[in-house]
């Protein structure tokens, strides 16, 4: 349902999307890597991310689920951007970050342990996994996507499942696009050893 909303959006998402000024959102992520760091960008919707990343001097790879946006993501960002899943992603403790801003949020919350699990396998230990979802309690469907919305005790409870991930960093901002007032979750866990 959800692939299928941006597979018919996608030029109208990718304009409403890749201009959003995100980098006070960066900066937490960014200032615990090491230069040139390898970053994946998990969900990476218009490559808006994948592109700030790249002109820091990062190493950045890219996927998304949806051909329409990998193909407009492709080409904003000069990456070959794989068409996948999270759980299809396969590329153990290769990365030192993982992105994945606004896009677990569209995976049903039986389903997100396994998603979180795959991506965990990507990630290098002492590496740093950022993840947003839109703030409250529940799962709804709206516009044609799912989405799983978080709050803290929601969030606790799902880390729990993970006893190799810590809580680096949470903390809530306003929606950076114009007219939208939402709130969102924002996460930074690290993964020990």
């Amino acid at each position: 349902m959800t692939i299928e909303f941006y597979q018919a959006n996608a030029e109208a998402f990718f304009n409403d999307t890749v201009g959003v000024d995100m980098h006070s959102l960066y900066q937490p992520f960014v200032a615990a890597l090491p230069a040139k760091a390898c970053i994946l960008d998990a969900g990476c919707g218009s490559g808006r991310d994948s592109k700030a990343f790249l002109d820091m001097g990062f190493n950045v790879e890219a996927f998304d689920a949806s051909s329409e946006m990998v193909q407009r993501a492709s080409a904003h960002t000069g990456l070959s951007v794989s068409l996948c899943s999270f759980t299809d992603f396969d590329k153990p403790t290769h990365f030192d970050a993982i992105w994945a801003c606004a896009s677990l949020l569209h995976v049903d919350e039986n389903e997100l342990p396994a998603a979180i699990s795959a991506l965990i396998n990507s990630l290098k230990y002492g590496g740093l996994f950022y993840m947003s979802f839109k703030y409250g309690n529940s799962q709804r469907v709206k516009d044609g996507r799912t989405f799983t919305d978080m709050n803290e005790d929601r969030f606790s409870s799902l880390i729990s499942q993970f006893p190799e991930l810590t809580i680096h960093q949470l903390w809530l901002t306003e929606d950076k696009r114009p007219n939208r007032n939402e709130r969102w979750l924002n996460i930074i866990v690290m993964k020990n050893h």
